[in-house]
């Protein structure tokens, strides 16, 4: 549980870091309809990492600075700290958690693959999505951070 949660999360806050730098502060409170704007979707993805991970390490899941670098900062910074050995039977932890307005119990496993990294995938993606509607210059490489494409080109 480890493997699939805490490097995925330090690898995709960490791109997140990298699409803010270049899409700059003012493109941040680009929004797609009226879903919330980028930079609260990165907010909230940063706050999704800690709160699977978390509760899967058998931890408390702490509050985190508001503004998006420091919180970007805290959330990588808390999830390097954990251990492969605090994640030891999380698979089978009855996880007990509110989706909005729905209160769930689901086992380790699926809160994390069913429920965990869909959201986190959920509001990266959002983020990312209004940044590209607002022109930000974006690519699948920045997204991911292993695609490898010549500068001009875009999809």
């Amino acid at each position: 549980m480890y493997q699939a949660s805490v490097p995925v999360f330090r690898h995709y806050l960490s791109r997140i870091s990298d699409i803010v730098a270049v899409a700059g502060p003012d493109a941040l409170d680009a929004r797609i309809a009226d879903a919330f704007a980028a930079r609260q979707q990165f907010e909230t993805a940063a706050g999704f990492a800690l709160r699977v991970a978390c509760p899967l390490a058998g931890r408390e899941v702490p509050d985190l600075p508001q503004a998006l670098g420091p919180r970007l900062a805290v959330a990588r910074a808390m999830l390097g700290a954990m251990t492969p050995a605090e994640f030891e039977g999380a698979e089978r932890r009855v996880i007990r958690h509110q989706a909005g307005f729905a209160v769930l119990e689901q086992s380790g496993e699926e809160f994390l693959h069913l429920y965990g990294m869909p959201n986190f995938f959920f509001h990266l993606t959002m983020g990312y999505a209004a940044l590209r509607a607002a022109g930000v210059p974006l690519g699948k490489a920045d997204f991911d951070g292993f695609h490898s494409y010549p500068a001009d080109f875009r999809f």
